[in-house]
């Protein structure tokens, strides 16, 4: 059987449902700290190619991560709790997006492992996605019909072994959303 060329960017991964569907590709970042760390990552534009959308999940620190960010694709985001005041002015605490049919809440702080889980059911009841930022640890998980997603970070790794970025894809026509977490 011939492989059809991916109907998305450049994606070349070898999900087969990816390239059968229309799936909305969702770059997803957070923690960037700029300008204590430099710059962004030169991998940030590789494995963005082809989004639809970027979503910062705050601590960006300054306002022109979104504006390098936008040459990639159109941004939404949030403040995050170490910003300065033109951030702090600028952005919402939390958000919500709808990609497709897929509702996302987006907030940087989401509780603490003990009650994250709660907390984005009572912040956003109506979400499908959750994407959350903070602890600099990447999480990929659904709960009850819920995922929850944290890229970690993409400048300081902290305790984990990498740096790292994530993506949504979204797939409306079979009413799914996937995570992936991109080590840089």
């Amino acid at each position: 059987m011939k492989e059809e060329p991916s109907t998305y960017g450049n994606y070349n991964g070898s999900h087969l449902w990816f390239q059968q569907r229309m799936i909305r590709k969702v770059g997803v970042i957070s923690d960037t700290h700029i300008p204590h760390f430099k710059k962004l990552p030169e991998a940030i534009w590789e494995h963005f190619a082809g989004v639809e959308l970027i979503i910062h999940a705050g601590d960006l620190s300054i306002l022109s991560v979104l504006n390098e960010l936008e040459t990639i694709a159109p941004v939404v985001a949030v403040q995050g709790n170490v910003e300065f005041d033109e951030v702090v002015l600028k952005l919402p605490i939390k958000r919500e997006v709808v990609v497709g049919q897929c509702r996302i809440g987006i907030v940087h702080i989401l509780g603490d492992s003990h009650n994250r889980v709660q907390v984005a059911r009572q912040e956003f009841p109506s979400a499908r996605v959750v994407v959350y930022g903070h602890s600099h640890i990447p999480d990929n998980q659904e709960h009850d019909g819920q995922l929850l997603f944290n890229p970690g970070s993409a400048t300081d790794r902290r305790r984990q072994p990498r740096c790292s970025i994530g993506l949504l894809y979204v797939d409306d026509e079979g009413k799914s959303v996937m995570g992936e977490i991109i080590w840089l």
